[in-house]
């Protein structure tokens, strides 16, 4: 049976998610284009520039969560409820 674990899957501890986790902030500088800020913006619902740039890398993050729990579960049964 292969090893389901959520440290064989690379997932992180608690919820799963380092979006999560509160990490130390760094001031960086990048070149953007404003008009991906502004539609990742309206997209996501949030009022900055700097919500729009972390929510996007969170997202980006829980992809490769899902990814990694997914290649994890390859070749596990899983029984249907209606089995009786």
């Amino acid at each position: 049976m292969p090893n389901t674990s959520r440290k064989a899957a690379g997932l992180s501890k608690g919820r799963g998610t380092a979006a999560k986790t509160p990490s130390r902030k760094k001031a960086k500088t990048f070149r953007l284009s404003e008009s991906k800020i502004a539609a990742a913006q309206e997209i996501l619902g949030v009022a900055t520039a700097t919500a729009a740039i972390e929510t996007a890398l969170d997202m980006v993050v829980f992809r490769k969560e899902l990814i990694n729990g997914t290649a994890a579960m390859l070749g596990v049964e899983i029984a249907s409820f209606d089995e009786s």
